[in-house]
């Protein structure tokens, strides 16, 4: 067993991924970790080592086949177990210490996905693949930066944004996931799934917000602090719980997918909440929220061809308002539905979406997405299905749309 001392942003799940641990392992030592909604720094958790993977050699197996198998380098395995080169000490039943895996990839989970790791991804990301232009469209409340992310150079523009609500953070890393996908594909004149990335590239320009309410993601995943600003104002709106993880809100409590101006006053009319609150409440004005503002400011910029909002959950693809999508909305919905095995479907009674304001403004399809099933927060171990859904769903439109 060793000793940690917990620090401002640990969680149970990353303090895990940084040692080599599953949460379980976390909560097997610490048994009241699973019932305080949140670490808080200077908590001494008691960890214990980092179990090794174990392999019993197979008669016909030699280095290079069992490294394939775990997906290591031969080198890693060789630090672990000296001499596995030779047949004395690859030979069947021999047991062989199995090292851990590195990434393969710039964007995975180290246990929960908050504006610290976008940040550490998108720095890897514009590093390996200039192509990728990084710029901020503003400031959260909280003076977080909006980041965006720009790749292609075609004359057509598809908008993306993840993370609208707190609580559906799971949505950005499915996006840079897709992104860097995109990049690795384009980077190497290969395709993706089916698809060609050149031409992507050459005929589109992506634009994507990865994770739109930052200040929100943070307050779900690590909670807030006596003595933090706005503690005592979000523990009223909480009804004084201390676990934020049922908040879809921006820090001010305004739900910033009721923000936009596409029949806002119904929106709040037909939602009845009054003010701050974890969801439902539009804010005093439609676009009152720098969040909201800066998405729609962007658009405006570059108009683009068709938008898409990441939500979770209920595998469904909403693509229609009030009629005023245009005629080939549907037909498109149903080619993103087909590629991702979710259902298309309308959607009535809701207004002052992003999707909504987007089909309004400009005429051309949008469409709000909702990865995965279960409840918010989703599970990270759905991380992997969800972002193949939404780079066959981004792929579909970037593929079929002429």
């Amino acid at each position: 067993m060793q000793q940690y001392i917990t620090a401002k942003g640990d969680t149970v799940s990353r303090i895990a991924a940084r040692h080599g641990l599953t949460p379980e392992h976390v909560v097997q030592g610490n048994p009241w970790a699973s019932r305080q909604p949140y670490l808080y720094p200077g908590q001494m958790l008691y960890l214990p080592s980092a179990p090794r993977k174990r392999y019993a050699v197979q008669e016909g197996d030699d280095a290079g086949r069992i490294a394939g198998l775990f997906g290591v380098s031969t080198e890693e395995l060789e630090l672990l177990n000296p001499g596995v080169h030779t047949a004395r000490y690859c030979s069947p039943g021999k047991i062989l210490v199995i090292p851990s895996a590195s990434p393969r990839r710039s964007v995975y989970l180290r246990g929960e996905y908050g504006p610290a790791e976008l940040e550490q991804d998108i720095g890897s990301l514009t590093s390996r693949y200039p192509f990728i232009a990084h710029t901020t469209i503003g400031s959260s409340v909280l003076g977080k930066p909006l980041h965006l992310l720009r790749i292609g150079n075609g004359p057509r523009h598809l908008h993306v944004n993840a993370a609208l609500h707190a609580n559906e953070w799971l949505t950005s890393p499915c996006l840079m996931s897709f992104i860097e996908e995109y990049a690795a594909a384009y980077a190497g004149g290969t395709g993706w799934n089916g698809h060609a990335a050149e031409e992507w590239y050459n005929r589109w320009t992506l634009w994507a917000v990865p994770m739109a309410n930052p200040d929100g993601v943070e307050l779900v995943q690590e909670g807030v602090m006596p003595g933090e600003p706005s503690y005592d104002d979000l523990m009223q709106w909480n009804s004084s719980r201390r676990n934020f993880r049922h908040w879809k809100a921006n820090i001010r409590g305004v739900d910033l997918g009721d923000q936009f101006p596409a029949f806002w006053e119904e929106e709040q009319a037909r939602r009845g909440v009054k003010g701050p609150a974890p969801r439902d409440y539009g804010g005093i004005a439609p676009l009152s929220e720098p969040e909201a503002a800066a998405l729609a400011e962007l658009a405006l910029a570059h108009p683009g061809e068709a938008a898409v909002s990441l939500h979770s959950q209920g595998a469904e693809i909403y693509w229609n308002y009030r009629g005023l999508e245009p005629p080939e909305s549907q037909a498109l919905a149903v080619k993103l539905a087909a590629a991702s095995g979710y259902r298309a479907a309308m959607l009535s009674g809701s207004d002052a979406g992003y999707k909504d304001w987007f089909i309004q403004t400009f005429g051309r399809p949008g469409f709000t997405v909702e990865l995965g099933i279960g409840k918010n927060p989703l599970p990270l171990s759905d991380f992997d299905d969800m972002a193949l859904e939404t780079g066959l769903i981004l792929a579909a439109i970037l593929s079929d749309m002429q």
